[in-house]
C-alpha cells in the first residue's frame, strides 16, 4: 500500500513495537525501520504524544503507537544544509532548496530541524526559532536549549535584527527609487519590504535586488515583488502564471544575512551566507535560456 494510517491500543507490555507493527502493516521489517528512521511513527504515553524512533524502546499498557506510512513523502530526498556556524546554544545552517523547516507527522527526514539533530557534534536537541519557505533557500537559525528557543523566538518576534535576502526578479528594477520601500499590506496587516537594485542583466532583462523586511509576512517578498510587476524569478506561485519554467530553476529567492545582539550574551552577531550559495543572474539566465 502506498498510504497507510494506523493508530494502535498497546495491550500486553511484553510486544515490541516492530511486532506490533508487523501485524497492522503489511510490511518488512526492513520497511518498518526505514519508515521510523525518518520518522513515521509517534507514541502516545498519557497525554504526551512525540516522535519514536527507537524500535526497542520497552511499551506499557494503554500506550497508543501512531504509524502514518506514505510512500510518496518518505521517498523524498533533498540536497544537503550546510552548517554555517556552530555557537553552541544555537547554530546557523544554509538551508537549500526543497528542505522543509519542520517536519509533519508523515516524516522528518527532508527537514533542517532533522538534519541539524543528526549533524552536529555533539548531538543536541533542536528548536525551530523561525521559518523559511521550502522553496527558498538561505541562512535560518536553530536554538539548541529552551532558554535559547525562547530568546530566540522573542527576538524574532519583536523583529529585533536586522534580515536581508537576496532576489532575482523579471525587469528592470534600477529604474525605480533607490531604495524603494514597498508597504503593501499583506492579508490586510502590514508589512514593509526594502529592495535596493544591486545589478541588472540588460540582456536577459533581470535583476538581482536586495530586500531587508521589518516584517515577516507569508511570502511576503514574492507578493511585495510582483506588486510592482517585478516577479520573482520561478515563483510559480504569485508571479508570471503564464511564464514557463525549467523544472531544474528554483524559485531565486534567498536569505543571505542576519545581524543581531544575541539575547543570551549581548554580543553583536553578523551571519552572511557565502557568495557561491547565493542567486548568480548568470546561472539563472542561463537555465532560463534552456
Amino acid at each position: 500500500m502506498d498510504i497507510i494510517e494506523q493508530h494502535i491500543d498497546v495491550e500486553n507490555e511484553s510486544e515490541s513495537v516492530i511486532s506490533l507493527l508487523s501485524n497492522h502493516c503489511q510490511m518488512s521489517v526492513a520497511e518498518l525501520k526505514q519508515a521510523i528512521n525518518k520518522g513515521a511513527l509517534w507514541l502516545t504515553r498519557g497525554k504526551h504524544t512525540q516522535r519514536l524512533r527507537r524500535v526497542k524502546k520497552p511499551l506499557k499498557a494503554q500506550d497508543v503507537l501512531h504509524f502514518y506510512y506514505n510512500r510518496q513523502v518518505l521517498a523524498q530526498e533533498v540536497a544537503p544544509a550546510r552548517l554555517i556556524s556552530d555557537l553552541k546554544d544555537y547554530s546557523v545552517w544554509y538551508k537549500p532548496y526543497g528542505m522543509l523547516s519542520q517536519g509533519s507527522k508523515w516524516s522528518d527526514h527532508c527537514t533542517i530541524s532533522r538534519w541539524a539533530q543528526t549533524h552536529l557534534k555533539p548531538e543536541r536537541p533542536v528548536f525551530i526559532v523561525h521559518r523559511l519557505d521550502k522553496a527558498a533557500t538561505g541562512l535560518i537559525l536553530l536554538a539548541h536549549s529552551k532558554t535559547a528557543a525562547r530568546a530566540l523566538s522573542a527576538m524574532f518576534e519583536q523583529h529585533a535584527l536586522e534580515k536581508h535576502y537576496q532576489i532575482i526578479v523579471h525587469g528592470d528594477h534600477s529604474t525605480h527609487d533607490q531604495p524603494q520601500v514597498i508597504a503593501e499590506p499583506i492579508d490586510g496587516k502590514s508589512a514593509r519590504s526594502t529592495f535596493s537594485c544591486l545589478n541588472y542583466d540588460r540582456q536577459h532583462d533581470l535583476s538581482l535586488v536586495d530586500v531587508k523586511i521589518d516584517s515577516g509576512r507569508k511570502h511576503q517578498i514574492r507578493r511585495h515583488a510582483a506588486s510592482i510587476n517585478l516577479p520573482v524569478v520561478a515563483d510559480r506561485l504569485h508571479g508570471d502564471l503564464n511564464r514557463h519554467y525549467p523544472d531544474s530553476l528554483n524559485l531565486q529567492l534567498c536569505a543571505v544575512s542576519l545581524s543581531f545582539a544575541c539575547p543570551l550574551s549581548g554580543k553583536k552577531q553578523n551571519f552572511k551566507l557565502p557568495k557561491e550559495y547565493r542567486p548568480q543572474l548568470a546561472a539563472a539566465a542561463k537555465q532560463l535560456a534552456e
